[in-house]
């Protein structure tokens, strides 16, 4: 079972590129590691305040690939240096 997760973010307090991308650099660091997804930026990557993810896992069962996604955005809320705004999932 694949399970695929977008997810827009907003990031309040980044006044530049570069604060934003120490701020995802860190995130999807530590979600890679922690978790057993895969994870990119995929849009808005020359906007310092708003970022979209992607995230991606795939499992044996249907329960273990949703209960791997919500792991991971659980962990994703759990920063408070940014807020998700938008979650769109898919089943494949």
């Amino acid at each position: 079972m694949i399970t695929y997760v977008e997810c827009e973010c907003m990031i309040h307090d980044s006044h530049s590129l570069k604060e934003k991308r120490a701020v995802l650099q860190r995130v999807l660091s530590r979600l890679k590691q922690k978790y057993n997804v895969a994870v990119s930026e995929i849009d808005h990557q020359d906007v310092w305040q708003r970022t979209r993810i992607a995230i991606v896992t795939v499992a044996s069962s249907k329960a273990s690939s949703e209960r791997e996604i919500e792991n991971a955005l659980k962990f994703i809320d759990s920063f408070p240096e940014w807020e998700r705004t938008e979650t769109i999932r898919e089943l494949i």
